[in-house]
């Protein structure tokens, strides 16, 4: 399995069930799986409409040795041009 057959199972997972990914921050082998962190531009649409900073949320991703996406999580949500990120509470 090569780094492009990753991002590509990341890219066609985010851009079906998500949006479309933003950045791919790292990716990681662990044990007999893959954890990824990713950046999605949420609501790009809304907030161009109101003039406002765009939202970058930040996601871990686990997929498994065939490169299924089998978790993912939102950690993160900040500004794009934040420098700071806030965390989210985990409920």
């Amino acid at each position: 399995m090569s780094m492009e057959d990753i991002i590509q199972s990341l890219n066609v997972f985010f851009e079906k069930h998500i949006s479309p990914i933003h950045r791919i921050t790292s990716i990681v082998k662990k044990e007999e799986q893959w954890e990824a962190r990713v950046e999605v531009i949420e609501e790009k649409e809304y907030m161009k409409k109101y003039g406002r900073d765009q939202i970058i949320g930040v996601y871990v991703v686990q997929l498994d040795e065939n490169l299924d996406i089998i978790s993912f999580e939102r950690i993160h949500m900040r500004p794009r041009t934040a420098t700071r990120v806030e965390e989210i509470e985990r409920g």
